[in-house]
């Protein structure tokens, strides 16, 4: 029954929304028919980000964008929408097993546990929606699947595949380094294994375009305009477009947060730590970037914390998506963006939250492997 809400709740948004929808499409299209052309195309091929710095997606969402391209324009991107619509309630499935196998020996009720995730899952849709369908951005979407699915090896303890699933985040959207930390919450005996994993499958997809055209590095000095509404305004960031050290301070931001958080025992906030320092210093505001907060608000209100509303996951919708509507001011509008990540911050990080996995051992031979269904 869950499911079968959260699956009526997304064809409703879908159906609102796709008719004014892919707005980013051309992006993941032009990138497709540049990356499958090869060397029949000066600009194409591994030539691809020397020649189109503006495409900031990974190889992997051009690889993936380019299996719609032999369908009509309108035709690929109806499909496309589709196909990261139904991801996004994949999404709220591996998340409530992930917490059902973290939880496993606790006596977590599991009623109680589908609960949260519906709860939360009906504020995670409208946001997945956004970035899936309203702005068509397959490598965020591609960068969140993958991500959720590195939770969900993680709680099983699977070293190579959290690795890997991590590299396959990045190799769709370079912005997935701030999710790296997720790598130290494994046992420390493993990190060696999921870490090279990880590397491995980083260089066999980045590497070959630095290799072959070292002009590739101009992607990463690709500058958008410092809007007025970027909570980066109120830090003193006047400047009119993405200072150089921006992206740097971006990923070491959230990468120094996932690690405190995991230092601290809070391994689920590293998804929300690294998406607050994103929209905390990126000059542009575009509200598909709200979707890896709604899904770091989820990982966290399933997994990290047992309260039965999931109160962040609303939080963040109403503050970082409905005062796009309600507040006309740009500064104040920023300012409401940087409130939302120090406070949600410092809540993850430091309010007090009880280590529920302590509670009861597993009885002999009663490993029960009940999950959550959504």
């Amino acid at each position: 029954m869950h499911l079968v809400l959260l699956t009526a709740w997304t064809v409703l948004w879908f159906a609102v929304v796709q008719r004014h929808g892919g707005f980013s499409w051309h992006y993941l299209r032009t990138g497709g028919e540049l990356l499958y052309a090869g060397p029949h195309r000066p600009d194409g091929g591994l030539n691809l980000y020397a020649h189109h710095p503006e495409l900031q997606m990974g190889p992997l969402s051009f690889l993936a964008a380019g299996l719609f391209n032999p369908f009509p324009e309108p035709v690929g991107q109806f499909l496309a929408a589709a196909v990261m619509s139904l991801l996004g309630l994949v999404i709220l499935v591996v998340a409530g097993r992930s917490a059902a196998w973290h939880f496993l020996g606790t006596g977590t009720n599991h009623q109680r546990l589908r609960r949260r995730v519906l709860i939360a899952g009906l504020a995670f849709i409208p946001m997945w929606i956004e970035v899936a369908v309203r702005f068509g951005h397959l490598d965020d979407v591609l960068a969140l699947f993958f991500t959720t699915l590195a939770v969900r090896a993680l709680t099983r303890g699977n070293a190579a595949a959290t690795g890997a699933l991590l590299a396959l985040a990045m190799d769709s959207k370079p912005t997935a380094v701030a999710f790296l930390p997720l790598l130290l919450a494994l046992p420390r005996d493993r990190w060696l294994r999921a870490g090279a994993w990880c590397a491995v499958l980083l260089a066999l997809v980045w590497l070959p375009f630095f290799l072959d055209a070292p002009d590739s590095f101009a992607a990463a000095r690709f500058t958008i305009p410092n809007q007025p509404a970027s909570a980066l305004r109120w830090l003193g960031v006047e400047d009119p477009r993405t200072p150089l050290w921006d992206r740097p301070a971006q990923a070491a931001a959230g990468l120094a947060l996932g690690c405190f958080a995991v230092l601290r025992g809070r391994w689920p906030a590293v998804v929300l730590l690294g998406a607050n320092a994103r929209i905390a210093l990126d000059p542009s505001v575009y509200t598909y970037y709200t979707a890896s907060v709604l899904l770091g608000t989820l990982l966290w209100d399933v997994i990290g914390q047992r309260r039965l509303v999931p109160w962040w996951s609303w939080i963040a919708l109403i503050t970082l998506y409905g005062t796009v509507f309600a507040v006309p001011d740009d500064a104040t509008r920023g300012l409401v963006r940087l409130a939302f990540v120090v406070v949600s911050t410092a809540y993850v990080l430091f309010w007090p939250v009880r280590d529920r996995r302590r509670r009861q051992p597993l009885p002999p031979g009663g490993q029960s492997r009940q999950m959550v269904t959504s």
